[in-house]
């Protein structure tokens, strides 16, 4: 491991303007950062974290809406009663992720600006339209994920909160790889009454994505059987020694029909 400065600020005015240096790199869970300093994958001058900034990890309801902080662990999202009552698809998806060490680590917040393209809350956020807020401003998921670990966040900012608007009816549903439980295709599928969402992740080259002609058949009539015949194209579909485009493309089918049912479709 290389040598780093190592700051703990206590709020996020502090942060964002230890943020702003280069070289610099924010803390969370530390379940991507750790490793790869650890195996010299990358160097940083200094290692900001953002763990003794309290209030970060709040989760509470608000109207028609489900608030939670960037700092809530993987475990406080999968057991929250909270979570459990308002959007418990979410509640499930977190349960999903990694073992009890990662999911007692890792992050929302963490998870969401590494943006690895197979992670499963890139798929909540997409799947449910949330808003992702900054201490500068608040991005819509649909304008947030830019590809491969790659984010609309600046220099010095630090996202403090996701804002998830409550469906009618949700679900994920995920083929684990069995070694990392990261996704090799995970779907998350929202029907919000006049807008249904379909979002994809762990099969696109380039990230999370929606499958927008599954969300046209499903707002016609929300059931498993409304996606019989649509095919998942293999263009912009990963392959790798774990499974190639097109097993991944008839993946994403099956896991969409499967959190359709799950949601009661």
């Amino acid at each position: 491991m290389h040598t780093f400065a190592y700051h703990r600020p206590a709020n996020t005015r502090q942060a964002a303007a230890l943020l702003a240096k280069k070289e610099t790199k924010a803390l969370a869970g530390g379940q991507t950062l750790l490793p790869a300093l650890k195996l010299r994958l990358t160097s940083v001058d200094n290692v900001v974290d953002l763990g003794g900034i309290k209030g970060l990890d709040a989760i509470q309801a608000k109207g028609r809406n489900l608030v939670v902080g960037a700092m809530a662990r993987h475990a406080q999202v999968a057991t929250s009663p909270v979570v459990k009552k308002a959007l418990p698809a979410l509640a499930a998806l977190a349960e999903q992720i990694g073992d009890p060490h990662v999911r007692n680590a890792g992050t929302l917040g963490g998870s969401i600006a590494n943006n690895d393209p197979s992670a499963d809350y890139p798929a909540a956020c997409l799947g449910l339209g949330a808003t992702i807020v900054t201490n500068k401003r608040k991005i819509p998921a649909d304008r947030f994920f830019k590809g491969l670990f790659e984010t609309a966040l600046g220099r010095g900012e630090i996202i403090l909160q996701v804002v998830f608007p409550l469906p009618k009816c949700a679900a994920y549903m995920k083929f684990p790889n069995p070694a990392s439980r990261f996704a090799l295709v995970g779907v998350f599928v929202a029907d919000f009454g006049k807008e249904v969402r379909v979002a994809v992740t762990g099969a696109g080259e380039d990230g999370v994505f929606r499958a927008k002609d599954m969300e046209a058949a499903l707002k016609k009539k929300f059931t498993a059987a409304s996606l019989d015949g649509i095919k998942v194209p293999t263009r912009g579909i990963m392959s790798d020694i774990h499974a190639d485009a097109a097993y991944r493309a008839h993946l994403v089918g099956v896991m969409a029909k499967r959190a359709v049912a799950a949601a009661g479709g």
